[in-house]
């Protein structure tokens, strides 16, 4: 398959982007879908040591890619601890 799109960017060179632009798609895709894999605390890969990850989240610890207009630093604990 590796070779396909070898001889066909050789013959149309236009399609070098296209393939540039895809490729890097589906790199950064995978490297999202792999971080939510092994840093959300929602998700639990050993239920024997930790059962309830998302309780071990401390209140100014962020866990979201991406924060519009929340300073985490700021954060105080509302609730008891479990």
């Amino acid at each position: 398959m590796l070779r396909q799109i070898i001889n066909q960017a050789k013959k149309h060179p236009s399609l070098i982007p296209l393939f540039v632009f895809i490729g890097a798609g589906g790199t950064g895709a995978v490297l999202y879908v792999t971080r939510l894999a092994l840093f959300n605390p929602d998700v639990c890969w050993d239920k024997k040591n930790n059962p309830e990850p998302w309780n071990k989240v401390a209140p100014n610890e962020q866990y979201k890619f991406f924060a519009v207009n929340v300073d985490y630093s700021k954060l105080k604990k509302e609730g008891p601890d479990f």
